[in-house]
């Protein structure tokens, strides 16, 4: 019976990393939602998300993330918050005449009160966390890619071709 090789890091920073992962997850989501209340919003509720996933591809390694979110997939997600973003814009351009006018803040509704705000900040989260992460798999790739050929030592590491 072979045994299974694990990539990533010991059982106990896994462990540690899921717990962690969904508390910045809850915080992201609460800089989400209380963001039009408290300092805080979309900026920094993608900045959570996107450490998140960083910590995740360093505990678990970067196969077991892209399992989950593909750098594709990381890409549309980025597409899709810049598109809620410009159609909420275009919404408040079409409704009040100005673009991103907050067309909704005299709803009542539960988490509408703030108006748009908060579709904003989901956007601009889904937009900074998604992108963020997308540059931190760019340099892993890059780093990887740098370091089969001479320039390893330039970087001080060793080459593949070196380790044989």
């Amino acid at each position: 019976m072979e045994k299974k090789v694990e990539s990533g890091m010991s059982s106990i920073v896994k462990t540690i990393t899921s717990v962690m992962v969904g508390f910045m997850m809850l915080f992201a989501g609460y800089f989400i939602l209380f963001g039009d209340e408290v300092p805080g919003g979309g900026f920094p509720a993608g900045v959570m998300m996107a450490l998140a996933y960083i910590l995740i591809t360093l505990a678990y390694g970067r196969e077991f993330v892209e399992k989950r979110v593909s750098g594709i997939t990381a890409s549309k997600l980025t597409d899709v918050g810049v598109l809620i973003f410009l159609f909420v814009g275009f919404f408040g351009l079409y409704f009040s005449g100005t673009f991103l006018n907050n067309f909704l803040q005299n709803n009542e509704s539960l988490f509408f009160t703030s108006g748009t705000i908060i579709i904003n900040d989901v956007a601009v989260a889904l937009t900074v966390g998604m992108s963020l992460y997308l540059i931190f798999l760019a340099l892993a790739i890059f780093g990887r890619v740098v370091c089969e050929g001479s320039l390893c030592k330039d970087l001080g590491r060793d080459s593949e071709e070196e380790k044989e």
